[in-house]
């Protein structure tokens, strides 16, 4: 038989039991959605984090009293890390020499106002002048304060969109007063916007001197150190061992002790990203391999159920001629044909999924070819597998008993 006339016979034998042909994939059609959806999502996320979060150039690095944090232990051993302060920021502008540039932030939370209009939990930094241009800040109007301003502690800040939108409306910000934790500031800036991230606003933040910082919350906050390396990329490993003896030194630590800061690295960021996506994607891929096995063997069974229906017609066929290896791609092509049809509408639920997370909650969500194919693929693949036994079973039934069957 032509591989037409199989996909013919498949097809009726399909549409003959539809409604129990739907149900036969409800498994599929859910564990393919459950990938789809999820690497949809993941690949979304990876290409947001490179392109938008991770936002340290390659040969710019962060020292931090916590760093990164994997564990409650770690965070609790961080916790008792002394400060990172104005003195160690001193010290390393002064001695570093595979340091280019050394930048200071500090940062906390404040209510800012301008006359009736407020805006709560607003992320303040506290900055030295290089740290706009190092953090490569995209202002869009205005510009950042200069090192005179930052000497002089003056009132000035640089806001995100959130507070621009939020207490300017549709007025021009720059030139304009505003109030920060009781002090007043000049908007001398506005910083492109930069959209939400898992749900939470990346415009909902302002940027001052950090002496006006400090006039204002205090100095008891811990500094982050932001250098970068001389000499790009290639000097970066170096920078990083320059920076570490040097806190270490200040910090009387023993040869044996780990170091009592954390240092924050794009490759690093990236590992731990990767960590984390691949985690989820493991997780993800066992749920849906769950959903598909189940999937599979419920297809197993309608076609054993099907052998058993047709066996009649299956002996008539090989008494008219047909070959053993003819029963047995037809009732393959009708597994095939089954789980691909699961795998159609699991797709469909799975990039509707994707777009719908992408939509409503912010996450976002990156639906390929690629992995339309693989879902598709999967599916034909499971149908395949699952189809194999009764295809086998089918092709060596005996003509004679075949014949007898009521």
């Amino acid at each position: 038989m032509s591989l037409r006339e199989l996909g013919r016979e498949a097809l009726r034998a399909i549409r003959a039991h539809t409604l129990r042909s739907v149900l036969t994939l409800l498994g599929i059609i859910i564990g393919v959605a459950t990938l789809v959806g999820v690497v949809s999502v993941i690949t979304g996320l990876n290409a947001y984090v490179r392109e938008r979060i991770i936002q340290l150039a390659p040969d710019v690095f962060v020292v931090q009293k916590f760093g990164i944090v994997r564990s409650r232990d770690e965070f609790l051993a961080a916790l008792k890390r002394r400060n990172i302060d104005w003195n160690d920021y001193e010290s390393a502008r002064a001695h570093l020499t595979l340091a280019q540039t050394v930048a200071a932030d500090a940062s906390g939370t404040s209510i800012v106002k301008r006359g009736s209009r407020r805006l709560s939990d607003v992320r303040v930094h506290g900055t030295t002048a290089n740290y706009g241009p190092l953090m490569q800040l995209d202002i869009t109007a205005g510009r950042y304060f200069t090192p005179g301003e930052e000497q002089a502690a003056l009132g000035v800040a640089v806001i995100g969109w959130d507070v621009k939108d939020e207490l300017f409306g549709p007025l021009d910000p720059v030139g304009r007063e505003m109030l920060v934790g009781g002090g007043s500031y000049r908007v001398i800036g506005v910083v492109a916007r930069q959209g939400r991230t898992l749900g939470q606003s990346q415009d909902n933040q302002l940027w001052m001197p950090i002496g006006s910082y400090q006039r204002a919350f205090g100095n008891r906050t811990s500094i982050d150190l932001v250098v970068k390396a001389r000499g790009g990329v290639a000097g970066l490993e170096a920078a990083v061992d320059e920076v570490r003896a040097l806190l270490r030194a200040l910090r009387h630590t023993s040869f044996r002790a780990p170091d009592p800061f954390g240092i924050v690295t794009l490759d690093r960021l990236q590992d731990l990203w990767r960590q984390i996506s691949a985690a989820a994607f493991i997780l993800s891929l066992l749920i849906a391999s769950v959903s598909l096995g189940v999937g599979g063997i419920v297809i197993m069974n309608i076609m054993l159920v099907a052998v058993v229906e047709r066996t009649r017609e299956i002996g008539v066929r090989l008494a008219l001629g047909a070959r053993k290896r003819d029963i047995r791609r037809q009732f393959l092509l009708e597994a095939a044909l089954l789980s691909i049809g699961g795998g159609l509408v699991g797709v469909t639920l799975g990039v509707l999924a994707a777009w719908g997370v992408e939509g409503v909650l912010d996450f976002p969500a990156r639906v390929t070819p690629a992995i339309v194919l693989a879902g598709l693929g999967l599916s034909a693949v499971v149908g395949l597998a699952a189809g194999y036994w009764p295809a086998r079973s089918a092709s060596n039934l005996p003509v004679v008993e075949a014949l007898r069957a009521e």
